[in-house]
């Protein structure tokens, strides 16, 4: 995504005295994350013994419903193995970040658009963590359970910190955060 089709997006979601200080996107495409160290194997683990019960349900004859009842655990699992990769590249394919001068713009979503707006001043917590190349993520907020190391997959009801993930020049980026969060 270009600059301008990120200025085309954010624009109308500005106020009228608000400028644009730095705006990016998420990395594009399938990435692996680190949760996947534990996803991969479990989600596999979950998949083939789905499968094995309605194998085995539908070949020793159990009553119907007995049958059915491995189906959703069967789609539960190849979206665990497979569809939630596609899920989260094109969550990050729809995704927009802004800084401005009062607050975070977050613009993102898989079948219709979420915007997330946070004010710059009143944010407590604010980390990231960057990689060799200078890319990384910054959280916004403090980190919840488990839930901030299970980035990427996306499940009905569970929310994440909002975080700007998989940005060039992270620190740059954090770096303007707080100067604004000091300009009170």
């Amino acid at each position: 995504m270009t600059d301008v089709d990120i200025q085309k997006e954010l624009k109308p979601l500005l106020g009228p005295s608000e400028e644009i200080v730095w705006m990016g996107c998420p990395r594009r495409g399938i990435i692996f994350r680190s949760s996947d160290i534990f996803l991969i194997p479990f989600s596999i683990v979950w998949c083939s013994f789905a499968v094995f019960w309605f194998a085995t349900a539908t070949s020793s004859g159990a009553p119907f419903p007995f049958t059915l009842f491995g189906i959703p655990f069967i789609f539960i699992g190849l979206y665990m193995v497979f569809g939630r990769f596609f899920a989260d590249a094109r969550k990050r394919s729809n995704t927009v970040y802004a800084v401005t001068s009062d607050r975070i713009i977050i613009s993102s979503g898989i079948f219709s658009k979420e915007v997330k707006s946070l004010n710059i001043r009143s944010m407590s917590d604010i980390t990231f963590s960057q990689k060799t190349d200078g890319s990384g993520t910054i959280i916004l907020g403090p980190e919840i359970g488990y839930h901030s190391r299970m980035r990427g997959l996306e499940w009905p009801g569970v929310k994440h910190t909002p975080a700007l993930e998989m940005i060039d020049n992270v620190k740059k980026v954090y770096d303007i955060i707080i100067g604004l969060q000091r300009q009170k």
